[in-house]
């Protein structure tokens, strides 16, 4: 998720900063009241130039990636939420 070099809503190709880097993978974490979901994203010209087994084996391993991350975010927000529950 590195975007150095480049502002808001510009890419690395935008730039003048020739070391700039360009985000080619990237996970989210999104969090809905008690809901949790995890998604993940690749770089559309990284994607393209995949060969299909190199693409399958990317999804296997990304969706266990988002599992134990969105599993880990979900279980520090329960631990969060625990600790600031009060008793009458």
């Amino acid at each position: 998720m590195a975007t150095s070099g480049t502002g808001p809503g510009q890419s690395a190709s935008q730039s003048n900063d020739p070391t700039a880097e360009t985000e080619i993978l990237n996970v989210v974490v999104e969090r809905d009241g008690q809901k949790v979901s995890t998604k993940w994203g690749l770089h559309p010209n990284l994607k393209d130039e995949l060969k299909p087994e190199e693409w399958k084996e990317l999804t296997e391993i990304m969706g266990k990636v988002t599992t134990i991350v969105g599993t880990r975010f979900s279980k520090v927000l329960g631990d969060a939420e625990e600790r600031t529950a009060g008793t009458a």
